[in-house]
């Protein structure tokens, strides 16, 4: 039973994070809204991967969420109605189309994705009770990013949207 120590060290070291409690959630503030995530379990499966999926990014020279006006000064108001389409966006638009060979990277992906899907589900209980409501601008900045996003083709544009996951991430981190 050579490696048994081993296989009984990682599942003791399992069971203790496993009953750890959730002190990596943390509320954030979306205008009126407020949703509990885990940006820090979000950031460090996008690191695991960021060189991957970097590396598979052939158009270095356009971005999809860091246009000028994209995210930037986002009026408080606005923040819950962007984050909502935001993470819509990665849910239909990216996550879908960002399978790999390598099964790692692919869960690290299904990871990210579900955290997304989790704050999308949150965020739109907020969004039914008229508590999310889009302005113009929310609307407009949106828009500039669907038109980066549409003007290339589907895999390379999913691929540069989650290499570009950590300008997201960075944003959505100040709404603390």
């Amino acid at each position: 039973m050579r490696g048994s120590p081993l296989f009984l060290c990682l599942l003791s070291t399992s069971c203790w994070v496993s009953l750890m409690p959730t002190a990596a959630d943390k509320i954030f503030h979306f205008g009126t809204c407020r949703v509990s995530m885990s940006l820090a379990e979000i950031r460090a499966a996008f690191t695991a991967i960021k060189a991957n999926i970097q590396s598979r990014d052939p158009i270095r020279t356009l971005s999809i969420l860091s246009h000028p006006h994209s995210l930037h000064k986002v009026k408080s108001a606005d923040r819950c109605c962007i984050t909502h389409q935001l993470l819509t966006f990665y849910v239909d638009k990216v996550f879908k189309h960002c399978r790999t060979e390598d099964s790692f990277v692919n869960r690290k992906i299904s990871s990210i994705a579900n955290s997304f899907l989790s704050a999308r589900r949150r965020l739109g209980q907020c969004h039914e009770q008229n508590n999310c409501v889009c302005g113009e601008e929310s609307t407009e900045k949106f828009k500039q990013i669907l038109a980066n996003y549409e003007g290339l083709n589907v895999t390379s544009a999913a691929m540069k949207s989650l290499g570009e996951l950590d300008i997201l991430l960075d944003w959505m981190d100040k709404s603390r």
